[in-house]
C-alpha cells in the first residue's frame, strides 16, 4: 500500500529546514548503502550523527507523533531516525531495495523494515528528473511531490530514483517497524480506522454502529498486533 500525506511539514517548517540545511557539509552517499546498492547509488548524505541531522529529525518525529493519518497508515512501533540527502549533477539510485533489518543507531536494538518514507522538501517544478518510482504489484508508481509532502510505502518494493538533470532534490528519507507486520492486514486496518474517522464528526460518539465499527477496529488490532 502506498500513501501520500501532504504537508507533513508547513511552508514555515520547510523553510527553517532548507536554511539549516544549505549550511551543512554533504557526504557522499555511498558511505551508507550496502555492497549491491554502493554499485547504484550517487547522490549526497547527511551525517547521521550531526547536530542539524538529529535537531531536525526529531522535529519531523514529533510532527508525525500526532499525525493522525501516519500513525492510522504506519501504526509505527520503531521508528529509524531520520536521514537526509542529497541529488544533484545528474546523481540518481538504481533500482534497489532496503535491508530487512537495520540496527537503531547508539542502541542495541534492531527494527525489521515494514515501510519507508520520503519526504520532499524541494517543490518539484525545481528540478527536473528525480522522481522516486516503485514497483509494486500494481505496476511502477511514479512519486514527486512538492515540498512539506511524504510518501509511504512498503519497503520491501524495488524502488529507484531518477536522475535529477536540473536543478537540487532535497529530501528526508527512513523506516518504520509497524505494530502489525502483514501489509495487507495493516491496508485493511488503515481503510477501516480511516471509515471510523471520516464517521465520527456526523455521529454521536455513543451512537451504536460507531461504537460497533470502533470495537471491530481496536479488536482486529489486537489480533494483527505483532508481540
Amino acid at each position: 500500500m502506498l500513501n501520500v500525506i501532504e504537508k507533513v511539514l508547513d511552508d514555515d517548517e520547510v523553510c527553517q529546514f532548507r536554511a539549516r540545511l544549505e549550511q551543512v557539509q554533504w557526504q557522499d552517499g555511498t558511505a551508507t548503502a550496502g555492497t549491491l546498492a554502493r554499485e547504484v547509488k550517487r547522490n549526497l548524505q547527511l551525517d547521521e550523527h550531526s547536530d542539524t541531522a538529529v535537531a531536525l529529525g526529531n522535529h519531523l518525529l514529533r510532527k508525525l507523533g500526532n499525525h493522525a493519518l501516519f500513525v492510522s497508515a504506519a501504526l509505527p512501533r520503531k521508528i529509524h531516525p531520520p536521514r537526509f540527502n542529497l541529488y544533484r549533477d545528474g546523481g540518481n539510485y538504481g533500482a534497489h531495495v532496503d535491508s530487512a533489518v537495520m540496527r537503531l543507531p547508539g542502541t542495541q536494538d534492531s527494527l525489521r523494515v515494514d515501510l519507508a518514507a520520503t519526504l520532499f522538501l524541494c517543490d518539484a517544478a525545481d528540478y527536473d528528473g528525480g522522481e522516486l518510482e516503485i514497483e509494486a504489484g500494481f505496476g511502477v508508481q511514479t512519486i514527486k511531490l512538492d515540498a512539506g509532502d511524504m510518501v509511504l510505502y512498503p519497503a520491501s518494493s524495488l524502488h529507484r530514483v531518477a536522475p535529477v538533470t536540473r536543478g537540487a532534490r532535497l529530501a528526508v528519507f527512513f523506516w518504520i517497524e509497524s505494530l502489525v507486520g502483514d501489509e495487507q492486514a495493516r491496508a485493511l486496518l488503515f481503510d477501516l480506522d480511516r471509515s471510523i474517522q471520516q464517521l465520527a464528526p456526523h455521529m454521536s460518539a455513543q451512537d451504536p454502529a460507531l461504537l460497533r465499527l470502533t470495537h471491530v477496529y481496536h479488536n482486529l488490532l489486537r489480533r494483527c498486533a505483532a508481540t
